[in-house]
């Protein structure tokens, strides 16, 4: 009868163990899913933070999927529910910066919707920083010496003689010796789509449109649309929440080798 009972008492302690270590997987899990998901988040918003000054850029948000899971006792109203979360995609904010005046003739910034249109060695790139300057041979050209774009496709080009430098509203630029065309602004279907690479330029996988009443505005920038003291909120909120998520997983191993002792106390 006694080795009956302790075999009964053993058999109760493992199931004890077994549902204890199928709860602390589970809760293990989301926590672990939750700091994965976190420590990426905390990447975007050190982005962001470390672009808040770069001309034109956009700020970037994670999304999030949450997958439930009925915990023990969830088959109750109320019961308890745990719940995986993986991050699906990182959305760019598309909302307008500020604009800033430079006095600087060759600056120019986008009201509304549009890209400016670069060519560079790998084809052709879109960019809403308009802090433009020209070459050696007269050509404008971007930061990173790329030429910018006419809506003929072909790159503008100022004599030495050249004063006054003047761009209407619609992307005309024009000197006192006369036009010399107009900027080709384009646009999206959809402007997610937009892929971004060095130097503030997007890249497309689909053909832009051309924007037929653009908005350009002369001596002026587009400031990044970044709120510096929001994304310092946040990067402070998903710290503390990172070190919670790490105290969590440290409490159920803790909680899990407790149990393991206590069996292995009991059996003997």
């Amino acid at each position: 009868m006694l080795a009956r009972a302790m075999h009964e008492r053993s058999r109760a302690l493992v199931d004890t163990l077994w549902v204890g270590t199928a709860e602390m997987e589970n809760t293990s899990f989301v926590a672990l899913s939750r700091q994965a998901t976190l420590r990426r988040q905390l990447s975007v918003i050190a982005n962001n933070l470390a672009n808040m000054n770069t001309t034109g850029y956009k700020g970037e948000h994670m999304m999030f999927m949450e997958h439930p899971v009925r915990s023990r006792g969830g088959e109750r109203i109320m019961g308890d529910k745990v719940s995986y979360v993986r991050d699906i995609a990182t959305v760019r904010d598309l909302h307008e910066g500020s604009f800033r005046e430079t006095g600087n003739p060759l600056d120019m910034a986008i009201h509304g919707d549009g890209y400016f249109v670069v060519q560079t060695e790998n084809g052709e790139r879109y960019t809403r920083n308009g802090r433009f300057q020209l070459d050696d041979a007269g050509q404008l050209v971007t930061q990173q010496g790329d030429p910018v774009l006419s809506d003929g496709g072909q790159p503008f080009f100022f004599a030495p003689g050249d004063a006054d430098i003047h761009v209407t509203r619609d992307g005309t630029l024009s000197t006192r010796n006369g036009p010399l065309g107009r900027l080709r602004i384009v646009g999206f279907d959809n402007p997610h789509e937009l892929k971004e690479v060095s130097g503030g330029m997007f890249v497309a996988e689909t053909a832009p449109a051309e924007v037929e009443q653009p908005d350009v505005v002369q001596n002026m920038l587009e400031s990044s649309n970044v709120e510096p003291i929001i994304e310092m909120t946040r990067l402070i909120d998903v710290n503390r929440s990172y070190k919670e998520a790490h105290k969590l997983i440290e409490a159920e191993d803790e909680r899990m080798k407790k149990m393991i002792r206590e069996l292995a106390s009991t059996s003997a």
